[in-house]
């Protein structure tokens, strides 16, 4: 570096190396150089940047991650670059959005978090991406940042917030916003999707079922995934849908059967044969979150094996999707979950089956006969969907696309 900062440069980026860890070497170099300005931001992806000075010339450590190193360079080093320029800072369009669920964050650090929105009726919505400072999807996916302030622990699902546009409005008026249960289906549903329709797109948001319902009640999605066990008659769904959406007329379109199950570990080392060995002492268990049709089918089987959930080792424990429940398992972390066998399969898990159940899409009438729905509607018809489908395991689409009396 002692070479490079020279009259022939302006400014030297250090990509990697800058680290919140013992393994700062960036700092390091920059200190024995020259001088460290800043090391370490209030702000949450990028918290880690450096920002110093050899020779006179800016230096900047630039951490490793790409979701950090992107949220970095456009908060510290776009600016001066701008100034240098003597050019003005291009701002992005900022609009009103409404969060699709309640979004929890840190206090004292600055949140960027990645959104995609939709129109749905005459709000625009905001689904949250992944946060993680390594997933690059976040940001190749994102319509928005919603930028969550150092003094609030998030937001909550009815609190309207500010959302800077990375695309046209143009382009996020042709979204189909998603939430409520997790499935691997959606995923393959979005790829479909986006192969037929290029400027169509799906974003779904992981609340379980029942915050699924709750955001139609609210009005902030065009459908929601469920599979909701009505433990007196076996039904799924349509006495949820009567109890808690009395005055929404709604359709209920089955989407696919799939079997679930207790995920374990390739050649189940614990020797589980079923919910009944949950309790057992040497057995760490990962749950679903509240309100999700997974936790519900749980806490029926328990009640009827006489099970106290008190007894099972981290049942307090949980988390949003199959997948999450599965590499939680693969993990080591825990011996066993609750979940789908496409997400076993998918990490090469063992599955213990429990039930087949019933995965619908609740879609509020008022949306039903959009153009955008029906795209939906026909794209789950197709063969193609339903033999990729068919790829994951555990699933069968013989009533896929049929709609249910309610």
């Amino acid at each position: 570096m002692d070479n490079a900062v020279s009259s022939d440069f302006n400014m030297v980026l250090i990509i990697g190396g800058s680290s919140a860890g013992s393994e700062d070497y960036a700092r390091q170099v920059i200190a024995d150089l020259g001088a460290v300005l800043v090391h370490g931001v209030t702000i949450m992806p990028g918290k880690p940047v450096i920002i110093g000075k050899v020779k006179g010339k800016p230096v900047f450590g630039i951490p490793g991650y790409p979701v950090s190193a992107i949220i970095s360079f456009e908060q510290f080093v776009y600016p001066l670059i701008c100034r240098m320029l003597e050019q003005p800072e291009k701002e992005r369009e900022k609009i009103q959005v409404a969060p699709t669920k309640k979004i929890a964050s840190k206090l004292g650090v600055e949140e960027f978090l990645r959104v995609k929105l939709g129109v749905v009726g005459n709000k625009i919505v905001a689904t949250p991406l992944p946060r993680g400072a390594g997933c690059i999807t976040s940001i190749t996916d994102a319509d928005g940042i919603i930028r969550i302030p150092n003094h609030v622990e998030g937001l909550k699902d009815h609190e309207q917030a500010v959302a800077e546009l990375l695309r046209p409005l143009s382009a996020i008026k042709n979204t189909i916003v998603v939430v409520g249960s997790h499935d691997n289906t959606l995923d393959v549903l979005a790829d479909q999707i986006k192969a037929r329709y290029s400027g169509l797109s799906l974003s779904s948001s992981h609340v379980g079922s029942m915050g699924g319902l709750m955001a139609i009640k609210r009005g902030v999605c065009h459908l929601a995934g469920s599979h909701l066990l009505d433990t007196e008659d076996g039904s799924y769904n349509i006495s949820y849908i009567k109890k808690y959406l009395p005055d929404r007329e709604v359709k209920l379109v089955n989407l696919v059967y799939r079997d679930q199950g207790l995920i374990v570990l390739s050649g189940n080392p614990k020797e589980i044969k079923g919910i009944e060995d949950l309790s057992r002492d040497d057995i760490i268990f990962i749950n679903r979150q509240a309100g999700s049709g997974t936790r519900i089918l749980l806490d029926f089987r328990l009640k009827q094996l006489g099970l106290n959930a008190e007894k099972i080792k981290g049942y307090e424990n949980e988390e949003f999707t199959h997948m999450s429940v599965a590499v939680a398992v693969q993990s080591g972390s825990v011996d066993v979950g609750l979940g789908i066998y496409a997400a076993a399969r998918a990490l090469g898990l063992d599955f213990i089956p429990v039930v087949t159940e019933q995965y619908d899409l609740v879609i509020p009438q008022e949306h039903f006969e959009s153009e955008n729905i029906q795209i939906l509607l026909e794209t789950i018809n197709d063969e193609e969907f339903k033999k990729r489908v068919s790829g994951l395991g555990g699933y069968s689409t013989a009533k896929t696309g049929k709609i249910i009396k309610i």
